[in-house]
């Protein structure tokens, strides 16, 4: 299963519901804190509502006193220095101890992502695209802390201030008041809404795009020599731009009908805030209300509409935020192809025996790559495996450690079904020097030490040594510090590889797998390094994969593969004794070698 950016539009409030279910355990580590900073949201918003009451009640006092008596309001001019710093204070608080709960949230996604991705099957990775998917995660686990930002700064504070001002203005004054403030604030809602919802297909195509062009620009990058080789920087420009220029098309349309949305929003809350100032107004005319009534009034209207014409902004990003998360999530409950049986037990390594029995398997359905493989590698001994590329030799590895399930047959260790082991026991018994050797970008000593992240220094530098690497590692200016570069382009393929050998040397496991271990070296590092692999694989099971036929010679049985099937097998005398398809690939191979001498 691919992981592809969704296109589709947004009809999914259940899926949203959802989705913000799903980010209740994150919260719950901290849940002390999360109550807590709700505790600081209800005092500071109960301090901002009494602002305005408090300058009510000045106003009315200093219009109300007679002249000659009137004295300083201390009592009221304290309760307003109290209640602005008592808001100031609080919504300080909240912020202070909610960012532990929001910034945790986002460090367990992010861990559980990438746990979760290493998870997930060889199919999945195979399939991916890189630039698209690291663009996705870092949206959707951004989005966690958006939605958190908006739900605890932005709509809870909104919330909990309309209810008290509803509160207030339905205690102390005609509820024409509260139907005119509140009704403007339904309509500004249902149009924010509805105009929303229109335009997200707009952001949803930018999305899409965005991780298209990433994924494009990612993909010419890491192709980088391919690129060059063959001149190709034009179309890789051209292919990327074309891409951005839908992206541009979406943006400019999103844009337009934002600006029409917030003119929408405007005459609103003008036509709302034009309303009430009437009304209250009319009031003091008619000395039903006091100017501090209207002043009140006023205050109110400018609480409640300075975040409600932020609002539109809010729903906005909380759907965008929502639309990315998404995307999270649903690569949560992608499933791993390859899970551990419910009764899966560790792995009882006692020789170390490998057994293929009758295996099939096709990576589709519709394409089948092994049939009836059934062989055996005895404890200890060396068995190599021959044959033309496509032939299925690479697949037998990846059965081995499970990235696959096979379709028929079974594939055994010491006798046990490796379904029914559990992965991470299995994959510590075996060792593996690939064909395409990827290193991380970081240094020599790192990558050498991913065999076994515990060994010491010297267990490291020996097995450098017994690759034929140490030399050269110490011979560079930085030494085992040395950075490999991206994918390890800094080195080459020989280096690559003689990094891979040693590694698997280091890992010290049971059962050893050489897929075309030396097939990047020339021909006095091959020789050298074959002889060290014959060291390192005695009192060793190990499986050769091989095109080049002069590394198995010294195998103690050796497998020719043809169309997935074994045609072929025994040791190399006997193979060429048969005068088959070993006996052939053996001659026309000592005539390239000959050829390439005399030339």
């Amino acid at each position: 299963m691919s992981f592809v950016v969704s296109t589709e539009a947004p009809h999914k409030d259940r899926r949203d519901l959802h989705n913000l279910k799903s980010m209740l355990p994150y919260l719950w580590e901290y849940r002390g804190r999360a109550l807590f900073a709700l505790a600081c949201l209800l005092v500071s918003k109960v301090a901002n509502v009494g602002i305005p009451v408090v300058m009510k009640d000045l106003v009315d006092y200093l219009e109300q006193t007679d002249k000659a008596l009137l004295l300083m309001p201390w009592m009221l001019l304290l309760a307003y220095g109290l209640l602005r710093l008592g808001n100031s204070l609080f919504n300080e608080l909240r912020d202070a101890v909610f960012a532990k709960v929001r910034y945790r949230a986002m460090r367990r996604l992010s861990t559980r992502v990438l746990h979760h991705l290493h998870a997930l099957s060889l199919r999945f990775h195979l399939e991916r695209q890189t630039g698209a998917l690291s663009r996705d995660l870092e949206r959707g686990t951004r989005s966690v802390s958006s939605i958190l930002n908006y739900m605890v700064f932005s709509i809870l504070p909104m919330l909990v201030e309309f209810s008290l001002v509803a509160a207030v203005m339905l205690s102390q004054y005609d509820p024409i008041f509260t139907l005119v403030t509140f009704g403007a604030v339904a309509v500004y809602v249902a149009f924010t809404l509805a105009i929303t919802e229109w335009r997200m297909e707009y952001r949803h195509q930018m999305n899409r795009l965005d991780s298209e062009a990433n994924n494009q620009a990612f993909d010419s990058l890491i192709n980088y020599e391919t690129v060059k080789y063959f001149g190709n920087e034009p179309m890789e420009l051209k292919r990327y731009d074309t891409t951005l220029a839908d992206w541009e098309f979406n943006a400019v349309k999103s844009q337009t009908s934002m600006s029409l949305l917030n003119f929408g929003q405007g005459a609103i809350i003008a036509l709302g805030v034009s309303l009430i100032m009437i009304l209250a107004t009319q009031g003091v005319v008619d000395g039903e209300m006091s100017i501090g009534d209207l002043v009140l009034l006023n205050a109110f209207m400018l609480q409640l509409f300075i975040p409600l014409n932020f609002l539109g902004v809010v729903y906005r990003q909380i759907k965008y935020a929502l639309a990315d998360m998404d995307r999270v999530f649903k690569l949560l409950e992608t499933e791993p192809e390859i899970r551990d049986a419910a009764d899966a037990r560790p792995l009882q390594l006692s020789q170390g025996e490998i057994r293929f029995e009758q295996v099939d398997f096709g990576y589709n359905p519709d394409r089948q790559i092994l049939h009836g493989v059934d062989f055996c590698v005895p404890a200890g001994q060396k068995v190599a495996v021959v044959g033309h590329s496509g032939a299925g030799k690479s697949t037998l590895s990846r059965l081995l450690y499970r990235f696959y399930e096979v379709s028929g047959g079974r594939v055994l260790i010491d006798g046990q079904d490796l379904r029914q082991l559990t992965q991470a026991s299995l994959r510590e018994a075996i060792g593996i020097v690939p064909q395409d050797t990827v290193l991380f970008n970081n240094s020599i000593y790192y990558n050498l030490a991913y065999g076994r992240p515990d060994a010491s220094q010297a267990e490291i530098e020996r097995a450098a040594e017994l690759a034929h690497i140490r030399a050269f590692i110490e011979s560079l200016p930085q030494g085992w510090d040395t950075t490999v570069g991206e994918r390890g382009l800094k080195l080459s393929g020989g280096e690559k590889q003689r990094v891979a050998i040693a590694r698997a040397m280091l890992k010290r496991p049971r059962i050893l797998i050489f897929d075309e271990a030396t097939s990047s070296l020339d021909s006095k590092t091959e020789q050298a390094i074959q002889h060290t692999l014959r060291e390192v694989a005695q009192n060793h099971t190990t499986l050769v994969i091989a095109h080049r036929l002069s590394t198995v010679v010294d195998a103690d049985r050796i497998l020719v593969m043809e169309q997935g099937r074994i045609i072929e097998q025994g040791s190399h005398r006997e193979l060429l004794a048969q005068k088959g398809q070993y006996s052939r690939m053996w001659a026309l191979q000592q005539e390239e070698r000959d050829r390439a001498l005399t030339g």
